[in-house]
């Protein structure tokens, strides 16, 4: 702040720089809605390894392609992954502790798993500890809650049904994954001592009633959710941030229902993210995907978004829950781990294809392709996934859902949107101490130095094509993009251009015969 000086001396005054330096966001966290046999519903929940998804959601099963889409990403590269459990009819069910005096517990989530809960009350509590909380010692109690399945067990300590900093519905929101109260008791009435067989005999622990507690298939609406709400697709609204969105099979047909597509590209395209589409299961062939994307059934619900990537064929590999059996899935989570191990090694420039994109975990396709196959599709914006000699399966395309030849649009290629995208965000970001300061030259002129700041950057990195900066990017920010009106109407206005690098998708040689050389 400005020196007020009063006396004869030297005054020391720091100078603000005008630096305010804009850090790229990720690029790569990938967003799964699904269903799985556990956890929390209709909440995005951070996880950076399949470990995290088995222990908070239950890992892989039968029921669901949700685990199965989640492992292939960590198995190919991926970094961080964003998880929405969503449920059809699916109910919780109350866990009796203590019937006689109207304790009642319901599982924390829906799904059979809750069917394995187990609870007890005991009062080996110290008389202090109730002094401390100011309450009766009779009123004071520990609850242990178990599950069955995995062994996890919970153990409340001095816990009360009365007013007070511990008591028990309070405790359970804010410390158990397990259960939640729906209704205290009026007094306790503990179990006889417990014995080894505590978990399994009913005289000493109460189990949770089976009925109703399920959680049923999914439809249209489980997935898509409420906007108002927050639930289902619109549940990533409490998510800061996701790059990618996958949305696993889960009709009987094991198919996302294509009316969803459109639902989510635009959902993407709000939150300047990705949506990797997988095919049906009815494209068995190279027909059936040429036919079920110009005239098949649902065809328009594959939408011509440029914010989404349609991936064909399926992949096969062994499933853990069948003996390793080989079985086809959808390819979207071992792309969007591609993706993830791409933008690792090479940047969100470098297109997710070509014989460094690998699918790891992958034993074969469910429909082999050639090159002329190949080619009839790739003009109509499908990326193929091919089996490439001494690499095995790979991905052998990068268009969007604009990428096809007739809409000659400019959003054609995949990593040329993603670059975009990035930039977009890490602006819309960086630049938002903007915001409320004066719109004048000083301000356009940080303006200018922090955005070129970042954008040379990645110039030097290899982001841009072009030999110099002036090639590769800009950044307009003064009178000519900002007039007086503009800023009476407080509105400052920034052009960034920049020279994207396409993918060399088509490699073509030219060899010639060179004629000996004619003496005379």
């Amino acid at each position: 702040m400005p020196v007020t000086p009063t006396y004869p001396g030297v005054y020391v005054e720091e100078i603000p720089s005008g630096v305010r330096t804009i850090t790229g966001v990720p690029t790569s966290i990938t967003a799964f809605i699904g269903r799985a046999p556990r956890g929390p519903v209709d909440e995005p929940v951070t996880l950076n390894s399949f470990g995290d998804f088995e222990r908070t959601f239950g890992g892989l099963w039968s029921e669901s392609t949700l685990g199965f889409s989640v492992q292939d990403f960590f198995l190919n590269g991926g970094g961080q992954a964003l998880v929405v459990r969503v449920t059809g009819a699916g109910s919780t069910t109350a866990l009796l502790v203590d019937a006689t005096h109207s304790l009642s517990l319901k599982a924390s989530s829906e799904g059979a798993w809750a069917n394995q809960l187990r609870a007890r009350i005991d009062q080996d509590v110290l008389p202090a500890s109730a002094a401390a909380l100011g309450v009766d010692p009779d009123d004071l109690f520990n609850l242990t809650v178990r599950d069955g399945a995995t062994g996890e067990t919970e153990v409340f300590a001095n816990v009360t049904f009365v007013e007070s900093s511990r008591r028990l519905d309070r405790i359970l929101v804010a410390q158990s994954r397990l259960v939640r109260a729906t209704s205290l008791g009026s007094a306790v009435a503990p179990h006889a001592a417990a014995t080894a067989a505590v978990w399994t005999d009913n005289t000493q622990s109460s189990p949770v009633s089976t009925a109703g507690n399920n959680d049923t298939g999914l439809a249209q609406a489980d997935v898509v959710g409420s906007e108002s709400a927050k639930t289902g697709l619109y549940a990533l609204e409490k998510a800061d941030l996701f790059n990618l969105l996958v949305i696993p099979p889960y009709t009987a047909a094991g198919d996302t229902d294509s009316a969803v597509w459109p639902i989510a590209a635009a959902y993407c395209e709000r939150r300047r993210a990705m949506l990797l589409i997988d095919p049906p299961a009815a494209w068995a062939s190279k027909d059936a995907a040429k036919t079920g994307l110009t005239t098949g059934a649902g065809a328009a619900n594959f939408t011509t978004s440029k914010n989404a990537a349609l991936y064909f064929p399926r992949i096969v590999r062994g499933n853990p829950l069948h003996d390793n059996m080989l079985e086809s899935f959808a390819p979207s989570g071992a792309v969007a781990g591609v993706f993830s191990r791409t933008d690792a090694a090479r940047g969100v420039w470098k297109a997710p294809a070509g014989l460094e994109a690998t699918l790891n975990g992958v034993v074969d396709l469910s429909v082999p392709l050639t090159d002329p196959e190949n080619g009839e599709l790739n003009p109509l914006g499908l990326n193929c996934l091919r089996i490439r000699p001494a690499v095995g399966p790979t991905v052998w395309g990068a268009r969007t859902r604009q990428g096809d030849d007739r809409l000659a649009s400019e959003w054609k290629y995949v990593p040329v949107r993603r670059l975009a995208l990035f930039l977009e965000e890490s602006l819309y970001r960086g630049l938002q101490w903007v915001v409320f300061e004066p719109n004048d030259e000083p301000l356009w002129s940080q303006i200018r130095l922090n955005a070129g700041s970042f954008l040379q950057s990645l110039f030097r990195q290899g982001a841009f094509q072009g030999r110099t900066p002036q090639e590769a990017y800009f950044v307009k920010c003064d009178r000519e993009t900002t007039t007086q009106n503009d800023i009476d109407r407080g509105i400052v206005n920034i052009v960034v251009g920049f020279a994207p690098l396409k993918p060399a998708e088509f490699v073509i040689l030219k060899i010639q015969q060179i004629a000996g050389q004619i003496l005379t």
